[in-house]
């Protein structure tokens, strides 16, 4: 099935990596459950040797992510945190890092108990002031890491901003574009030369499978990729593979109705006299409001707030019925969780104070319920708070 070169990006989500099943024409691709292949003699196979080094169930959705990112080719992993662990095989001990300072607490966990001790080095800064970037730089850096929105405190990075800063230092810019999807956000397009996601979230979108993804567009980094995936094994099983690609046939309806319910929720919490503080780059006092409605197509259905005190984050969580308290986001379903003691539970509480990551801040992935069922929830749960 051969898509025109300008297919638009709900089309490219549904065939793009996807043709029908030649022995049987089903247009749903199928899971290859299998560990490996027969051959029909000595260097003669049907271009599948060993399912670690390939599976044709992850080879179409590694070809549908990598065309919805726009990239030349993608590599699927047994989860996000692997996907991460494979982009950081590019570097060397001595190599230098600049990440995002508000990046997921997995990340920061993986860069400073883990990669340090190989002798690499991170210094986080905001991604989104280019000055602190500039200055963070040394001969050393190879990589700067970005994630944008961040997570839970929703800043942004001016994408094309920093791919010229890291590439006039010769670094490589990698993009966790996990938070805002492709269908809001494509950051090869602006200039970033690896992009990754946790595909247990929006991709999947339906809360039933763990995995990550790379989507690189140099040839050297996609030929290194391709090696790793192969040598370290933390490959994507067929099962999971195939219920991403089933996520992403409706990536952008999903998305539309995160976007509607996200900017509802957003507005409804901001206007409540019990919230002290609301993080949403969908509201016009986000300091990169602007940069928002440049940068992305769409604010997202992920969004924070911050209640002042740990004994209202009590009474909330409490008397929620419908949006349910638990980690991970971007499923059908309406989440909610404690940063602090959850998502971010990793990054020393002096680091958090300094993010904006309080105690008293919950954090909500809008789901694509009716958008009033979930305000109602949330105001019979504040209901009583001073």
């Amino acid at each position: 099935m051969k898509l025109r070169d300008n297919a638009h990006f709900s089309t490219v989500c549904i065939h793009a990596g996807q043709e029908p099943d030649p022995s049987t024409g089903a247009i749903i691709t199928p899971i290859y459950q299998t560990s490996t292949y027969v051959q029909e003699g000595l260097g003669r196979h049907k271009g599948h040797e060993y399912a670690r080094t390939s599976n044709p169930t992850r080879a179409a959705l590694e070809a549908n992510l990598a065309a919805i990112e726009g990239g030349r080719a993608g590599y699927a992993f047994a989860s996000g945190m692997a996907a991460i662990g494979a982009v950081a095989s590019l570097l060397k001990s001595g190599d230098h890092v600049v990440v995002t300072d508000n990046t997921y607490g997995g990340t920061y966990r993986l860069f400073e108990r883990v990669l340090r001790q190989y002798g690499l080095t991170f210094t986080y800064v905001d991604t989104g002031d280019e000055a602190a970037v500039d200055a963070a730089m040394t001969p050393a850096t190879r990589m700067v890491f970005v994630e944008t929105p961040t997570n839970p405190i929703l800043g942004l990075t001016d994408l094309a901003c920093v791919a010229n800063q890291a590439h006039r230092r010769g670094a490589v810019l990698v993009v966790d574009n996990t938070f805002a999807s492709p269908a809001l956000q494509q950051p090869i397009a602006l200039g970033a030369d690896i992009v990754l996601h946790s595909t247990t979230k929006y991709l999947n979108g339906h809360s039933d499978s763990v995995g990550g993804i790379v989507v690189a567009v140099r040839e050297e980094h996609v030929e290194w990729l391709k090696f790793v995936q192969n040598a370290a094994g933390a490959i994507l099983g067929p099962f999971d593979a195939w219920l991403v690609l089933r996520g992403t046939k409706t990536l952008a309806l999903r998305m539309a109705q995160h976007n509607t319910n996200g900017l509802a929720l957003a507005r409804f919490l901001a206007g409540h006299r019990a919230v002290r503080q609301v993080y949403y780059p969908g509201l016009p006092d986000h300091p990169q409001h602007a940069l928002a409605a440049r940068q992305m197509r769409g604010f997202g259905g992920m969004l924070s707030f911050d209640l002042g005190s740990v004994d209202a984050v009590h009474h909330v969580l409490d008397r929620l019925r419908l949006i349910a308290l638990a980690e991970s986001l971007g499923g059908v379903e309406s989440l909610i969780c404690h940063p602090a003691t959850m998502t971010h539970a990793s990054v020393p509480a002096e680091r958090r104070a300094v993010l904006g990551i309080t105690d008293s801040l919950l954090r909500i992935s809008a789901g694509v319920e009716d958008v009033d069922d979930l305000v109602a929830d949330l105001d019979e749960a504040l209901t009583g708070l001073p």
